[in-house]
């Protein structure tokens, strides 16, 4: 039988001529289904619409983990020391010593002396006990503060933001994420206590006598040795506020209210220091990530005391420990939707 003429398919193609001719030749014919786009589908997949060719995640060769790691907190630490508020706050530290030197210098007419903490009164003999006094001012309230606000914006300022789902997209997993953040949250602890010690340093230089310092132990070291003590009273307190970061990591990850999280993390730091101040809760005491904080004392003496600084440094590692874990069962079982 004689094949129908192709007017009994109206609008179709032509046949092919031979039986083994399968090539369509019209675009209709040719052209695939149409794929839904998927809202969980990777920005580097072509269903996207990604500006980058597929087979270019194929051919790329894969970034070393050290070298991506480097990369990820470089750009952290680069995008919190370009905020305005991150400055704003290291520029609120820094008025500390400033006008804790001030005061002392217009009211040092001797009509107060013997008043306040006795290293108010060394502060016009040496200007070096600036930096010492701005510190133990600084610590209860001021540098805590500032530590729950970059800590408790880690994740849930992303969140907030709608940034934290392209936070995560390869290479960037959320583990790696995590360990980022807290490195940031932790450079920025090193960066405000050092600005209160070196601003301490320079300003009681400026308006104060400076020479050899005597030390708690009644030792006299000179002006050098007492700038590697004064390097060593940051790396202190820093290392003390360790513990409070990762504390504020973890709030981090229960919300997306970036105020939330800074606010929890300044009153826990507020409420682990009433407790410490509370003689019936002395069992509880050494247990508080408060506890060794005005520790840094000790390094002050001849020889220096290095049992408060090995104490706070495991404590500190333990709210490491347990909180960095907490952090990490929430957030990787956490539904990211923002």
């Amino acid at each position: 039988m004689s094949s129908p003429p192709n007017s009994r398919y109206p609008g179709s193609c032509p046949r092919p001529s031979t039986p083994h001719s399968c090539v369509p030749t019209c675009g209709s014919a040719a052209s695939k289904p149409a794929v839904p786009r998927s809202r969980t589908v990777s920005s580097h997949s072509p269903e996207r619409g990604s500006t980058l060719p597929a087979e270019s995640a194929v051919t790329r060769p894969p970034r070393a983990g050290g070298s991506l790691g480097l990369t990820l907190v470089l750009s952290e630490v680069t995008v919190l020391f370009r905020r305005l508020c991150t400055w704003a706050m290291i520029g609120a530290l820094a008025l500390i010593p400033i006008l804790i030197a001030v005061v002392v210098r217009v009211s040092s007419d001797g009509s107060a002396s013997g008043r306040g903490p006795a290293f108010l009164n060394s502060i016009t003999e040496n200007g070096l006990f600036v930096s010492l006094t701005a510190l133990t001012v600084a610590i209860p309230l001021f540098l805590p503060l500032t530590i729950g606000v970059v800590a408790g914006d880690t994740i849930a300022g992303e969140a907030n933001l709608g940034t934290l789902r392209y936070l995560l997209v390869a290479p960037a997993g959320r583990i790696r994420l995590l360990l980022v953040k807290y490195a940031g949250a932790a450079l920025f602890c090193f960066v405000a206590t050092l600005t209160v010690v070196i601003t301490g340093a320079i300003i009681g230089a400026l308006l104060f006598p400076v020479g050899p310092v005597t030390l708690l132990s009644g030792d006299t070291v000179g002006v050098g040795g007492y700038f590697g003590r004064l390097l060593l009273l940051a790396l202190y307190v820093t290392v003390s506020l360790m513990g409070l970061s990762a504390i504020g990591l973890f709030i981090s990850t229960l919300t997306t209210i970036p105020v939330g999280a800074m606010a929890a993390t300044a009153a826990l730091a507020a409420v682990a220091q009433i407790l410490g101040a509370l003689p019936q809760l002395e069992w509880l005491h050494p247990w508080l990530f408060t506890n060794y904080w005005l520790g840094f004392a000790d390094f002050l003496r001849q020889p220096i005391v290095w049992s408060s600084f090995i104490d706070n440094a495991v404590l500190q590692a333990g709210y490491i420990a347990v909180f960095g874990t907490l952090a990490y069962g929430r957030f990787s079982t956490k539904d990211i939707l923002s």
